[in-house]
Parts: C-alpha cells; sequence; structure tokens
C-alpha cells in the first residue's frame, strides 16, 4: 500500500462520517465472524450468517476503497 494511499485513509477515517461508519460496521462482522470460526461445528444456520456475514464485510470493504479511489482522485485533481 502506498503512503499516499495510507494517508488517504487515515484522513477519512478522522473526518468522514461515513468511512468511520464503515470500518466500524467491517471491524464488526470481523469480529462475528471470528466468533464463527472458533466453533469447532457450525449448524445451518451458522453457516447461512456466516456466508451472510462475509458478503457484508466484504460490501463495507468494497465501499471504503471506493471512497479511498475517489478521495485520490479528488487530491490528484486538485494537486
Amino acid at each position: 500500500m502506498s503512503p499516499l494511499t495510507e494517508a488517504i485513509r487515515e484522513q477519512l477515517m478522522a473526518n468522514d462520517p461515513e468511512y468511520q461508519r464503515l470500518h466500524q460496521e467491517h471491524a464488526r462482522y470481523v469480529a462475528q465472524l471470528e466468533q464463527l470460526t472458533c466453533k469447532p461445528y457450525l449448524s445451518e444456520a451458522e453457516q447461512l450468517d456466516e456466508i451472510r456475514l462475509k458478503k457484508l464485510k466484504l460490501r463495507a470493504k468494497d465501499q471504503m476503497e471506493m471512497l479511498v479511489r475517489q478521495a485520490m482522485s479528488g487530491a490528484c485533481a486538485a494537486g
């Protein structure tokens, strides 16, 4: 990851409520998935929940990356 990308992520985390919300959402999904992976056996409902959580986690990550790309294009246009 480039220093510019990391700086933009830090700036978004500090100043962008949508990015902050997505980051918290992503962290929550990660924690829920970790709880499921600690179990030796998952019921059918838990397996479906695991799939759902993985999709939600990926969606949050994609949305965060979209915000980073938008900020980068704005930074490049301004610079």
